[in-house]
């Protein structure tokens, strides 16, 4: 009774608020009306390697363009939203914005986009950052993401599964050919956790996917510590509109 009351009182005086424009909700975590309208939910035909949307519909698997013409080392891949308004707003408030009361709801948002092709037996593994971001940064935010999905799935978790061994240097800006370049032996296996890896399905979680040169680099890394196969999911895929 007593918890009940004070969850009560500080309702009243911190009143739940939307996750992106500060407006009243209903309950924690959540968007406004016009928030959630503006939010590119991935839905109905998508790609099935990439979680791309893609246009009109099947019921056969489907494949984008862009993974019809690149070999991609991961076998499925979903997306629970679109890189755009209210999506993009959240990504970069949780990479730069230290608001990591995003993550939570991301985490759900994820599951149910990746939960159809999730393996039992999963281990779920965040895309690294190199130590000097790490320290500059604070946090990982893919690793945030990991571990909250990681909860919301009831699947295990390795946060430092993978390391990233060069310092490469941003991506924005760069071509298809440019990323993939700079990625190449950018990330591998940590020496203390191949037994993590081997033999076993892995979900590798990223913040974002453009091109997915960061994916087919930590995909290549776990089937190189023995990972049976990888699927791959992000809270955000860019995507050109359909």
């Amino acid at each position: 009774m007593l918890a009940q009351r004070l969850q009560t009182a500080l309702r009243v005086i911190y009143p739940p608020r939307c996750l992106t424009c500060d407006g009243l909700v209903e309950s924690d975590f959540g968007l406004c009306g016009a928030c959630w309208r503006e939010t590119s939910f991935v839905a109905g035909l998508v790609c099935d390697l990439c979680g791309v949307p893609l246009p009109g519909s099947s019921d056969q698997i489907e494949h984008c363009d862009d993974c019809l013409t690149i070999a991609r080392p991961w076998v499925q891949g979903r997306a629970a939203l679109i890189y755009k308004d209210t999506g993009r707003r959240m990504v970069l408030s949780l990479k730069h914005g230290d608001r990591h009361d995003i993550v939570n709801p991301a985490a759900l948002w994820m599951a149910r986009a990746v939960r159809p092709i999730l393996r039992p037996g999963s281990v779920v593994v965040p895309i690294p950052l190199h130590p000097f971001r790490l320290l500059r940064r604070r946090y990982n935010q893919s690793a945030l993401l990991a571990q909250a999905l990681a909860r919301q799935l009831g699947c295990d978790c390795c946060p430092d599964a993978l390391q990233r061994v060069r310092h490469t240097p941003s991506l924005d800006g760069k071509s298809r050919e440019e990323r993939f370049a700079t990625l190449d032996s950018a990330l591998r296996p940590h020496p203390r956790r191949m037994d993590v890896l081997r033999d076993r399905p892995v979900v590798l979680v990223d913040d974002v996917m453009t091109t997915g040169a960061t994916f087919a680099a930590a995909a290549a890394a776990c089937i190189a510590a023995g990972a049976t196969e990888v699927c791959i999911t992000m809270l955000a895929r860019v995507a050109k509109d359909i």
